[in-house]
């Protein structure tokens, strides 16, 4: 899989910039907040369909914009697709492959991308919403139909949690509504617990290796961490289990207004010999093991998927010490294109330079090549 190009209009602070991206490797320097992100999110977001930076599409639009354009011209297996997003500040969006409007599924099943910025190497510290997020954006990239189950799950939530806020405010409450969406959360939660887990497996097995080959002698483990759950992976087993928590903490529920129980409060918990990483590991030891989890989703959509996605690294060499920078730098694949932003080019050695085309960025506008 390969970019051949990106037309940004009036996307952040890119008014009108189209980058040619057809090289094994591309560099794009520039200072702080001159667009160098902005680039590579917007690429991120032909993939995923969101940001990983907002949930409201409307801040990708510029300030003097009513609407925002991104097109790309994209190379899959041999074949040359077109993808083209648009969105406007009424909240209308328009998606299309080869000119042709489509659904969201087929959209995000063209181009795959594995972002790696410097807020992923806060994952292991940041919040348990962060750790669900990485892995629910890891498992879309293969599943595109993933996105649909959480968006369908969080909307039963949310109208179970408007019922026990009514409850908070009247006193009554219809059971009878309750029980039905304990029924709908126990079919769609499971899924998605159940796919967590099985590509949690995966991926672990493969990050397990290579944090290994980091560290020489730090063993790797990665833990779903649900509180009604004591390590069942069969499906039937996993709903049996949500719907018994779902009815033993009924009472708690009404009392506090809000779900208690399901994906929604799920934690991924990562290990080194044992340790709970987040609790005792250094900084150095846990953007080891967050970078052998980036590396691995790589391996891992190939292996899916039967076509290298697109790697963005957003800043992220700045970060790493000497060691995992090389170690990253020397794990990339020759058929995996590369895309890393920078301040300038004084972290890379010249031979790396050598076979990459730069572009450096100014107030998201290209002026240098």
């Amino acid at each position: 899989m390969r970019l051949r190009d990106i037309k940004l209009t009036d996307y952040r602070n890119c008014k009108n910039l189209s980058l040619d991206l057809d090289y094994d490797k591309v560099l794009i320097i520039g200072k702080n907040a001159q667009g160098k992100t902005n680039i590579l999110e917007s690429i991120y977001f032909l993939s995923a369909l969101k940001s990983p930076r907002t949930s409201n599409n409307i801040e990708l639009i510029n300030f003097d914009a009513e609407n925002t354009e991104i097109n790309s011209n994209i190379v899959k297996s041999n074949t040359d697709v077109e993808l083209d997003f648009s969105y406007s500040k009424e909240k209308k969006r328009t998606l299309a492959v080869n000119k042709v409007k489509t659904t969201p599924k087929n959209f995000k099943s063209v181009l795959k991308s594995v972002l790696f910025s410097t807020q992923d190497l806060l994952l292991l510290r940041g919040n348990p919403s962060d750790r669900r997020d990485w892995l629910d954006r890891a498992i879309s990239q293969i599943y595109p139909a993933y996105d649909e189950r959480l968006s369908k799950y969080d909307k039963i939530r949310i109208q179970k949690n408007n019922l026990l806020k009514n409850y908070l405010k009247t006193g009554n409450i219809n059971n009878t509504l309750f029980d039905v969406y304990n029924e709908q959360l126990v079919i769609t939660g499971s899924n998605i617990i159940y796919l967590r887990k099985k590509f949690l497996k995966e991926i672990e097995q493969i990050a397990f290796e290579k944090h290994l080959t980091i560290s020489e002698t730090e063993e790797l483990k990665a833990e779903y961490d649900c509180s009604f759950l004591n390590g069942e992976i069969v499906l039937e087993d996993i709903a049996h289990a949500f719907s018994l928590a779902l009815e033993e903490r009924r009472i708690e529920e009404m009392r506090r207004g809000q779900a208690c129980v399901g994906p929604h409060r799920d934690d991924i918990i990562f290990r080194i010999n044992g340790d709970d990483a987040s609790k005792f590991a250094s900084q150095g030891q846990q953007r080891t093991v967050v970078l052998a989890l980036k590396l691995s989703e790589l391996d891992i959509i190939t292996r899916k998927t039967g076509d290298e996605p697109v790697l963005l690294l957003d800043d992220v060499l700045a970060e790493l010490d000497d060691l995992r920078q090389n170690y990253l730098l020397k794990s990339i694949d020759n058929n995996i294109q590369t895309i890393i932003t920078s301040v300038d080019t004084i972290l890379f050695e010249e031979d790396f330079l050598k076979g990459v085309k730069i572009y450096k960025i100014e107030q998201g506008r290209v002026i240098l090549t």
